[in-house]
């Protein structure tokens, strides 16, 4: 890793949670409430932290796995506890999430500089745009793109390659913000250079042992 990340972009895409905004108390809620409503008990946090950044689904076998200690779950299970987590989850959204300290500063000085900022997250549009409106975050952002706008969600390019189109930036003019390799995987195919923060999602992983240009521990120092 060098420094040479930290120059001007005239775009700036950002991953959601663990990255913007610190959703897991919310989603560890609705996660312990479908862990409750199919007779388990519940999950911790810090367990949830690790599991977020693939999608609901994703989160839900994660913790039937760890429940049942086997590597395969039930499939109908799933399929009739994800309707009752979204919907959960849905209703509580932002009572205990928030971003993380100096982002919104961050974003409204980036903005001041005339950079065009994008959310590109996995998160399905139903939860994302609700989210970024109830913390009051969407204003701060030119396009939001969720894990439902396009067929192949992070760590496919797919999202991000949509986002550069639409945002008309060229790739060597952007870069990506992101807490996992989820992330990591989905700039560098798209070509765009990519930083994590230390302590977002990573799901267990040294964000430093990745392909990333930086790592940083705090937004500000985006600028």
């Amino acid at each position: 890793m060098t420094d040479a990340w930290h120059k001007p972009y005239a775009a700036y895409l950002f991953d959601l949670d663990g990255t913007l905004i610190d959703t897991a108390p919310d989603l560890s809620a609705a996660l312990n409430y479908c862990m409750q409503v199919a007779g388990f008990s519940p999950v911790s946090e810090q367990l949830t932290r690790h599991w977020i950044g693939h999608g609901a689904r994703v989160l839900l076998e994660q913790a039937f796995i760890h429940h049942s200690k086997k590597s395969t779950i039930n499939d109908q299970q799933i399929d009739d506890l994800l309707p009752v987590f979204i919907d959960y989850y849905a209703q509580h959204l932002a009572l205990l999430s928030k971003p993380y300290d100096t982002v919104v500063d961050t974003l409204i000085e980036l903005r001041q500089r005339g950079a065009k900022l994008a959310v590109v997250t996995n998160k399905i549009t139903q939860l994302s745009l609700p989210l970024l409106e109830q913390i009051g975050m969407s204003s701060l952002f030119d396009l939001i793109v969720c894990g439902d706008t396009t067929d192949h969600p992070k760590p496919a390019p797919d999202s991000i390659l949509y986002c550069l189109r639409e945002l008309a930036v060229n790739q060597q003019d952007c870069l990506f913000v992101g807490d996992s390799n989820t992330d990591v995987l989905a700039a560098r195919a798209a070509g765009i250079c990519v930083v994590c923060v230390r302590d977002g999602y990573n799901h267990g992983e040294d964000v430093t042992t990745l392909q990333v240009s930086g790592v940083i521990d705090t937004f500000d120092e985006l600028l």
